[in-house]
């Protein structure tokens, strides 16, 4: 089957196709003498100034304390179904 001479529509369209992609590819610009590239930027941002919070150090009585007020305040909410939390 794959022997039998292809149909004039479809010599058509195969043309149309090959002459399509070569007149993208023609205007696709190779020209390499940029001074920078893509990494090149990347390495230069600034990271928007984002400074990483360094909280101070807890005791282990405040962990303890700030344990039990989370939980507290978990319990007093009320409908806990969705939260997909467990005790």
């Amino acid at each position: 089957m794959s022997d039998a001479k292809k149909e004039p529509d479809e010599f058509d369209e195969e043309e149309l196709i090959r002459s399509e992609f070569d007149s993208i590819v023609s205007s696709l610009s190779l020209d390499e003498s940029s001074p920078t590239t893509y990494l090149d930027e990347l390495d230069r941002f600034d990271h928007d100034g984002f400074v990483q919070p360094n909280p101070p150090r807890q005791t282990l009585k405040g962990f303890i304390h700030s344990a039990k007020s989370a939980i507290n305040r978990w319990l007093k909410r009320g409908y806990h179904e969705d939260d997909r939390a467990a005790l």
